[in-house]
């Protein structure tokens, strides 16, 4: 039996509706993007729960950062119910374009996605490292650690993938076995962080609170953990020119011209006609605790 999907009609209610007002981008456009970009982001989102970062009144307005699934969404967008302190929660996954059009059309700029899939949420199969400049830090310290920081995740044996958020930084990210839950992962990226403030410490800092870390860059872990959410590739931010996050090679790095936020709604096609950057990144999840124990090797 075929299972090829089939591609729905979707309605947009006031597709006229401007989300960017700076810009003119509206909703309608919105949703072109995500089915532009679905054959890409759409793996890297299939099985997983989402948080909705919802802005019916346009980036301007309040946002609601919605993880219930409102009663009215149709039967074909699949959810998973996965519990929280003193109950569930029903969250939408996303696991083919339609869906994805469909969150658009109900003015989810930005899709988050858990680091877990549905399916074993105690157990991750992604690894986020969160780089953001710092006081008069800048974007060119910002890659410069995200070099520190994938450089050592590759020393151990963890294959890499960058991503610019779209907003102010970038994400390290590598692929697990989800054969640890998120408290040994978790305590493995702290690790991996006082390794290299160990190592840099004027320029890296583990500190949690802003006041303390100065111009240094902040390696934030705090991702990793259950029910927590990072920016799916290819969302959309809400920021003016609505730019995306974007996944990019690790010889990309370097380019003078890169920015976190250079790949927009309105740019991003002639990255799609290019070759996708994670392709010749392994897919396979890898251990945790047998790259812990090569760190331990190591220092």
């Amino acid at each position: 039996m075929s299972t090829r999907h089939r591609v729905r009609d979707i309605g947009i209610s006031r597709p006229e509706k401007v989300l960017f007002p700076g810009d003119g981008i509206t909703k309608s456009e919105l949703a072109g993007h995500y089915r532009s970009v679905a054959s890409r982001a759409v793996p890297r989102l299939r099985g997983r729960a989402l948080m909705m970062e919802r802005h019916p009144d346009g980036i301007g307005g309040k946002p609601l950062m919605q993880k219930n699934v409102p009663g009215y969404f149709p039967d074909w967008v699949r959810t998973a119910e996965l519990p929280k302190e003193g109950g569930t929660v029903r969250h939408a996954v996303c696991d083919n374009s339609d869906t994805l059009v469909y969150l658009a059309g109900q003015a989810c700029i930005t899709p988050h996605r858990w680091l877990s899939k549905a399916d074993r949420p105690d157990d991750p199969d992604l690894l986020v490292f969160d780089l953001d400049p710092s006081g008069s830090a800048d974007f060119d310290d910002v890659r410069w650690a995200a070099s520190c920081v994938g450089g050592l995740l590759e020393a151990v044996e963890l294959p890499t993938q960058l991503m610019t958020t779209g907003s102010r930084g970038i994400h390290v990210i590598a692929a697990l076995d989800r054969k640890s839950d998120f408290d040994t992962v978790r305590a493995f990226a702290r690790r991996i962080s006082q390794v290299l403030v160990g190592r840099h410490p004027g320029r890296l800092t583990d500190e949690p609170r802003k006041a303390d870390r100065g111009d240094r860059i902040y390696l934030d872990i705090q991702r990793n953990a259950y029910a927590q959410t990072a920016v799916a590739p290819y969302s959309v931010r809400a920021r003016p020119g609505a730019p995306v996050a974007t996944p990019i090679a690790w010889s990309e790095l370097d380019d003078p011209q890169l920015r976190p936020d250079r790949w927009t709604v309105r740019n991003i096609a002639g990255r799609l006609r290019e070759d996708d950057p994670w392709a010749k990144v392994s897919a396979r999840g890898r251990s945790v605790r047998a790259a812990d124990r090569r760190l331990s090797d190591r220092i």
